[in-house]
């Protein structure tokens, strides 16, 4: 069982194990999020998710869609402004959770560099995992959809 909490501890939760993908998005949106040059996604199964406590802190800000879908929103501790999980998902069977939240080791590592051609100016990748750009990722996502 894996533990994860916000900063000050007010939203807890539990997960029955990580099954990837383990991103580090380097979008915009994700590093204007985080505060740092890229936030960790983590993939987790709905069934293995229990939110143990804080439903109540938990708020979540929607930015308007800028391009085409998927919308872009970011769930936070109302009281300490932490990254926690993001409820509204929770209906799919499977979504992503912000591995910086976990208080345990997940136990996998991460699997690549997602959306790397809005990387920070700043930023370097220093490690050998695979680095997507964003027309990698739309180009993975049309191989997979079934068709029309």
């Amino acid at each position: 069982m894996l533990r994860g909490s916000c900063l000050c501890g007010g939203v807890k939760f539990e997960i029955e194990r990580a099954v990837g993908p383990f991103e580090l998005c380097h979008c915009t949106r994700c590093r204007k999020a985080s505060g740092s040059a890229y936030l960790t996604w983590l993939g987790v199964r709905r069934e293995d998710f229990r939110l143990l406590q804080g439903a109540d802190l938990i708020k979540t800000y929607e930015l308007p869609v800028s391009e085409s879908p998927p919308p872009y929103d970011t769930s936070f501790c109302s009281r300490c402004g932490s990254q926690v999980p993001n409820l509204s998902k929770t209906r799919e069977p499977w979504f992503e959770i912000p591995a910086g939240s976990l208080d345990d080791d997940p136990l996998i590592k991460p699997d690549k560099h997602i959306y790397i051609d809005f990387m920070a100016p700043w930023d370097h990748i220093a490690d050998d995992l695979p680095q997507m750009t964003k027309k990698d990722i739309q180009a993975s996502r049309n191989l997979t959809r079934p068709p029309a």
